[in-house]
């Protein structure tokens, strides 16, 4: 396993829409090994592989406090959305030290493919809920600052491209 650099906005190939797996092999096994262990080292509770510059339809998620409920999703994708929505605040692993408050659908039933390839499906709420929908938006080209006001994204594109600027001077 090796820790895969996260790209992180307004980078372009954020915007970048990923394309279904056409098979569950090897390659994505390796794929789902390493996205974990960035994930658990950055640390965060989910990851696309659009996060890591690989344009296939993959996440792992895991919300539990302990490392130990890691879910892969494969080819992933929302069947249903409650009409009730729940606001919660937001932070990603492309875009560090910014939380904002993010309205999405409170709960969800999902469908995907596991590491063997097999269809399953599970229904989500709270956590879970918003952060498969958060990690779809990625396979979707969509970063979560994206669902914030024009004002703000204005606001924390000047900021990041300001901090890019003075790292690269040093």
């Amino acid at each position: 396993m090796s820790l895969l650099k996260i790209l992180h906005y307004p980078d372009k190939r954020l915007h970048t829409v990923a394309k279904p797996v056409r098979v569950v092999d090897d390659r994505i096994r390796q794929l789902v090994a390493d996205m974990t262990e960035t994930m658990y080292d950055a640390p965060g509770v989910g990851l696309a592989a659009t996060q890591v510059d690989v344009h296939e339809r993959v996440v792992v998620i895991d919300v539990s406090e302990d490392k130990s409920d890691l879910r892969v999703l494969i080819n992933p994708e929302i069947l249903h959305y409650s009409d009730d929505k729940k606001t919660y605040e937001e932070g990603c692993l492309s875009v560090p030290g910014v939380y904002d408050e993010v309205d999405r659908p409170a709960s969800i039933r999902v469908r995907a493919l596991n590491l063997q390839g097999e269809p399953y499906e599970f229904d989500a709420d709270g956590l879970l809920a918003v952060c498969v929908q958060h990690e779809l938006d990625h396979l979707n080209g969509k970063v979560f600052v994206q669902h914030l006001s024009m004002l703000k994204q204005t606001r924390l594109k000047a900021k990041l491209r300001k901090e890019q600027r003075e790292l690269e001077r040093v």
